[in-house]
C-alpha cells in the first residue's frame, strides 16, 4: 500500500507521537532535535527545579546547577545511545518490510522511539537552559 497518498500521512504527527514513525517519517539527528528545541525555545519539564536551584545564593547556586547538569549528562548519553540503537532497528525493520500503512497499529519501536525522542528533547531543552544559567555569573568561589 505504498501511494502518493498515504505515503507522506506521517506529516499529520509531531516527532514525539508514534505514529510519526509508524507512516513512515524521517528519523531526526540529535543536531535537529536541538535545533528544535532551540527555535522552540522550550525549557523543559524541569524548568521549575532548575529555576529553584538558579535562586539560591552563591555558591551554593552554581554547585546545585552543575549538580543538575551533571544528572543530565548522565541521563542524555543513556538516552542517546538507546536512540541511536532504536534508530538503526527502525531502519532494518523499514528495509525488511518496506512502507506499508496496513492496520491501525504501531509496533513496539515506534512507540520507543517517539518517547526516546520526547526524552532527549527534554534532556537538551535542560541542558540548553543550565548551560545559559551557568553562563551568567560566574562563581564567587572558583
Amino acid at each position: 500500500m505504498n501511494t502518493e497518498a498515504t505515503k507522506y500521512e506521517y506529516k499529520k504527527y509531531k516527532l514525539g507521537h508514534p505514529w510519526y514513525y509508524y507512516r513512515g517519517g524521517r528519523i531526526p539527528t540529535l543536531k535537529q532535535i536541538l535545533s528544535r528545541v532551540k527555535a522552540e525555545r522550550y525549557q523543559g519539564y524541569r524548568i521549575s527545579d532548575i529555576l529553584k536551584a538558579d535562586r539560591k545564593p552563591e555558591p551554593k547556586r552554581s554547585e546545585a546547577l552543575r549538580k543538575l547538569q551533571a544528572e543530565e549528562l548522565r541521563l542524555i548519553r543513556h538516552d542517546i545511545s538507546r536512540y541511536q540503537e532504536l534508530a538503526r532497528l527502525l531502519h532494518r525493520s523499514r528495509e525488511a518490510q518496506g512502507f506499508t500503512v496496513a492496520g491501525y497499529l504501531c509496533d513496539n519501536i515506534h512507540t520507543s522511539i517517539s518517547l526516546k525522542y520526547n526524552h532527549l528533547f527534554n534532556r537538551f531543552a535542560h541542558l540548553t537552559v543550565l548551560k545559559d544559567l551557568l553562563s551568567r555569573q560566574p562563581d564567587l568561589f572558583s
